[in-house]
């Protein structure tokens, strides 16, 4: 039988999950791990086929909901944006599966651990599919929380450890706040567009653009208020400023689990939302402008952050943060080609240098404070190499005209956009992402100096025993470098070239008039180089501070005082949101459980009642001495009772 490639592009994740979860036990760790990365590679070979072909279908699998006039099909939408996605999906995820039998080597749990680790990760690949060739919303949504339900399970996969419980809960909590909002704009789109199909919606859009709703008991722009319904979701997901608290204690879960999560999956899938409903937020220019805004902070915040952080993981952990802010920008300022082309080069090289950071954190044998380490080039000189292409494909570095890692392209092309853009806050974008340019440049080579020259500053015991990870680990990070430095450079035409057009098929919307990259020309040449002009300085000033006048950073952190607690406590909004919703809720909750559940309900009902028995009983049972003359004087009154109540009865 003759399988489809989109039917292939998605569902053999969902295969090897099931197998490798249900049956783990009885197959054994080594084949769960060969059915899982047979069923990811599967799909990435179809995702390229499909992507290499360009073909546009829309695949309906069966009927899924129908409820009055409600009606959603199970269906796979296949045109580019969603081939695209697909192929950074399967691709990223199948290096993910692969370094993860040597990552997790010697996770020896009694419970198939590594069957249920490796299930888990095809699970989450196929729910973060399904979202991205979904022709409605509902299946959108459906995605979106299988993602959230993947996520879970592997933040909190090491379920032993208290941090990981509290990481897992925060993520799953933080998205639910996120996704009510997102639940909400599905349901208006429903009640203003009659439908919750892509293709109803945006034929409707256009005649709704002017129109007004009463929402919250307030008289609101309808189109205005849907988007940024829906972008409230995607904040939650793509960690954006407000609702960013859970990313980076994700890193509680294992190495190829951030890989996964901050990589090519679950915060991309904001951005992908935002691109795939173009149609409708163009109609929506307010709330494009809230997106740019929000993007733009998120990016300089997060860039501020990692600035000061030790633990390795965190610091990359920031820098998606950061990076995801610069999506948003593009998507604000419509240029989402640019916005899903900075996606697909952040998922090579962020994935690279996420299990490039594992590598380093399995050669010190789980260390992750920068503080500890030092002095490991020369002792895992792979990792170190492949360390240094992430890093410049993240800070961007490039010659204009000439040849630049794959984050010079993308980033680029999102900075000149929001200047070409010519709106305030395109403005206002520009340069709050291009001082973002420099802390990444500075905060990248920290890490790098940090973990890999200067004086040792491991245990002797340790770096006795550093080495170098073993070729299943290595190997998968050689795609993703060579992704990290070619993609850029081969696929600008797709994103930012003149044939853009012909090569999304429509998969993209943008009215007239609101296409900044085509702007992108008339940018000043010297706006254009600004952003390399910031992130050398970055490097060199990284480069003075961490290997030449190593003291300076410390006399820098005493002598800003309470800016930099500020920045190092992450500007307080654990603190601020503890304050304000953790710790009420816990009050809350507390009194319903001491007051209202065990005093009342229980005090009341079932405890009260058995208690109240059981006192019955004991005053009842003080009666049974086992002494005659008791039970004689028992008798007597007893027939003194019956006759009085004779007598009185008359």
């Amino acid at each position: 039988m003759h399988l489809p490639y989109d039917i292939l592009a998605v569902f053999p994740t969902l295969l090897g999950a099931a197998v490798a979860g249900l049956f783990g036990r009885v197959i054994g760790e080594r084949a769960s791990q060969l059915v899982t990365c047979a069923g990811v590679l599967l799909a990435a070979a179809a995702s390229m086929m499909l992507f290499s072909r360009g073909q546009v279908s829309d695949h309906v699998l069966m009927d899924w909901l129908q409820s009055g006039e409600l009606s959603a099909n199970w269906s796979i939408k296949i045109d580019t944006l969603a081939a695209l996605m697909l192929t950074i999906i399967n691709g990223v995820s199948s290096m993910i599966h692969i370094y993860s039998i040597g990552y997790m080597k010697d996770d020896d749990r009694p419970d198939s651990g590594m069957s249920r680790f490796m299930a888990y990760l095809s699970l989450f690949t196929f729910f973060m599919s399904m979202l991205v060739v979904s022709d409605n919303l509902l299946q959108l949504f459906f995605g979106w929380e299988g993602v959230g339900l993947a996520s879970y399970l592997l933040i909190n996969f090491w379920y032993e450890k208290d941090s990981a419980n509290n990481a897992a809960i925060k993520a799953f909590i933080v998205n639910r706040v996120g996704d009510f909002g997102f639940a909400l704009g599905i349901f208006a789109c429903y009640q203003v567009f009659g439908s919750i199909t892509y293709a109803d919606i945006f034929a409707k859009a256009p005649g709704l653009a002017s129109d007004h709703f009463t929402f919250l008991g307030c008289t609101v722009p309808t189109l205005t208020t849907i988007c940024l319904l829906l972008f409230f979701g995607a904040m939650g997901k793509s960690a954006q400023l407000g609702l960013h608290t859970w990313l980076a204690d994700a890193m509680e879960g294992p190495t190829p689990v951030s890989a996964l999560i901050h990589a090519a999956t679950m915060v991309t899938a904001g951005v992908f939302m935002l691109a795939r409903l173009s149609p409708l937020f163009e109609y929506a220019p307010a709330a494009l402008a809230v997106v740019t805004v929000v993007g733009a902070l998120t990016c300089f915040i997060a860039a501020s952050i990692g600035l000061t952080q030790f633990d390795i993981k965190r610091v990359i952990a920031y820098s998606t943060m950061s990076q995801l802010g610069y999506m948003f920008i593009a998507a604000g300022v419509s240029a989402y080609s640019a916005a899903v082309f900075h996606l697909m080069t952040h998922a090579f090289f962020k994935a690279l240098l996420f299990l490039a950071a594992g590598s380093v954190i399995h050669a010190l044998s789980g260390e992750q404070d920068l503080r500890n380490m030092g002095g490991l080039w020369r002792r895992i000189p792979f990792t170190y190499a492949l360390m240094w292409i992430g890093f410049l494909a993240l800070a961007g570095v490039g010659l204009e005209n000439v040849f630049g890692f794959a984050g010079f392209y993308s980033k680029d092309l999102i900075l000149e956009s929001a200047l070409a853009s010519g709106t305030g806050v395109g403005k206002f974008a520009y340069i709050l992402g291009t001082a973002a340019v420099f802390m990444t440049a500075f905060y990248s080579w920290r890490l790098l100096i940090m973990a890999f020259h200067g004086t040792p500053r491991a245990d002797a015991d340790v770096m006795a025993h550093v080495h170098e990870s073993p070729l299943v680990m290595l190997l998968p990070l050689v795609p993703l470098a060579l992704g990290a430095t070619f993609a850029g450079w081969y696929g600008y035409g797709w994103f930012g070239g003149a044939d853009r057009e012909a090569f999304w098929k429509g998969a993209l919307f943008i009215l007239p008039g609101h296409d900044s990259i085509a702007g992108v020309v008339d940018v000043p040449e010297y706006e254009k180089w600004l952003p390399l002009g910031m992130a050398l300085p970055g490097i060199f000033f990284a480069y003075i501070f961490y290997m030449v006048r190593p003291e300076w950073p410390g006399k820098l952190a005493r002598g800003l005082g309470g800016l930099y607690r500020l920045i190092y406590r992450k500007y307080y909004f654990d603190e601020v949101y503890g304050f304000l919703f953790a710790r009420p809720a816990q009050a809350v909750g507390r009194f319903l459980w001491k007051t209202g559940d065990e005093i009342i309900i229980d005090g009341l009902g079932p405890d009260g009642f058995a208690s109240l028995s059981r006192r019955v009983a004991r005053r009842v049972g003080m009666a049974e001495t086992g002494y005659l003359y008791h039970y004689a004087f028992a008798m007597i009154l007893g027939v003194a009772g019956f006759v009085s109540w004779f007598w009185f009865k008359g």
